[in-house]
């Protein structure tokens, strides 16, 4: 298994959610803790790993978000089924049937959400979402006192429970990739720069998911000179799809953002990475939908501003139990992140 693509498998399967990230840090240390000239963690848990350059240069922060979307328990029934709020964007009509992980007082606790049989749903009920509110977690057990004894309490945090896959082809399948894609990138760029002359500083950063919390109180440390988000982005390549509605396709490069709903990518960030693309022949994309958001909306109104931007591997389904990706687009992210290190420094 490549470096890549191990690395990935370990981060995608890591209990990740808002508030939460400590697995994924831990990963992300000892990736490239030996790498850095210096290594910390903030008070809420975002983690820095710092190469220092040569003074000429520009700091430049790339940021990628270790939490995933997830699931907090809110209230116990009498019958020990579990009631839950979502920690991110988790549509409902996703969620009957999925197998999910919680993080117990003692250990790991895996459940299902479940729903009324439709064997006693009336028809109306059959065609029509089942609303959040009514799902619920099954963890096994009979009464308050047995959930409580699997070690299950009200703020009990939970994720999708699926095991990274490779597919055939060069696919991959697995959860989290937004936005462990980033992650990813992030690792393996900042190693490859590490006997670089330029000033970098690589930040996993905390509760993306709930408002781009970390990458403000990151970039405010920093103080970079330019920044850009590492992200996993949802592609729409799918049947039933309009043309005009397909934000970015697998197989067809790294994707560059202009504009969503938090940022407009600064211009000469959006500049260099196009140039920066097209003079090493790397496959590229513009993402067509401006919606959504990435921490580059919240680095670039720090203190007097951050000229920034945001480049994302494609994934499908994002925010959902699974999604597949595929390598060829993750190696290109990193060939364009690093070699757009290197350009945009040299300004």
């Amino acid at each position: 298994m490549s470096d890549e693509k191990r690395l990935l498998a370990f981060l995608s399967d890591a209990f990740g959610p808002p508030g939460g990230e400590d697995d994924v840090r831990e990963i992300l240390r000892r990736e490239i803790e030996e790498y850095a000239d210096e290594t910390r963690v903030d008070k809420l848990g975002n983690i820095f790993f710092l190469h220092h350059g040569k003074d000429r240069y520009p700091k430049v922060m790339l940021a990628a978000h270790m939490d995933e979307v997830a699931f907090i328990v809110t209230f116990i029934e009498e019958t020990g089924f579990l009631r839950f709020h979502t920690l991110g964007g988790i549509t409902s009509n996703i969620m009957p049937g999925q197998m999910i992980l919680l993080r117990g007082k003692k250990d790991d606790v895996k459940g299902i959400i479940g729903t009324k049989p439709p064997h006693i749903m009336k028809e109306e009920e059959r065609k029509k979402l089942v609303p959040q509110e009514e799902l619920f977690i099954d963890i096994g057990a009979g009464s308050i006192e047995e959930a409580e004894k699997q070690g299950i309490e009200i703020g009990t945090n939970g994720v999708f429970d699926t095991k990274f896959t490779e597919l055939t082809g060069g696919y991959l399948r697995g959860k989290a990739f937004d936005n462990r894609m980033g992650c990813t990138v992030l690792a393996q760029v900042f190693k490859t720069l590490k006997n670089s002359p330029y000033n970098l500083v690589a930040v996993g950063t905390i509760q993306e998911e709930m408002g781009l919390r970390g990458a403000r109180t990151a970039a405010w440390q920093v103080t970079p000179d330019y920044a850009l988000a590492l992200e996993g982005t949802f592609a729409a390549d799918v049947p039933g799809s309009s043309p005009h509605t397909v934000s970015a396709k697998l197989r067809n490069g790294p994707v560059i953002t202009f504009l969503d709903r938090t940022v407009i990518t600064h211009p000469t960030v959006l500049k260099t990475l196009v140039n920066t693309a097209k003079d090493h022949s790397i496959p590229f994309q513009f993402k067509k939908v401006p919606m959504g958001g990435t921490d580059a909306g919240s680095i670039h109104l720090v203190k007097a501003g951050v000229p920034s931007g945001t480049v994302a591997v494609p994934c499908r389904y994002i925010h959902g139990p699974a999604s597949i990706a595929h390598i060829e687009d993750l190696r290109n992210t990193i060939k364009l992140v690093t070699e757009f290190v290197r350009a945009i420094s040299e300004l």
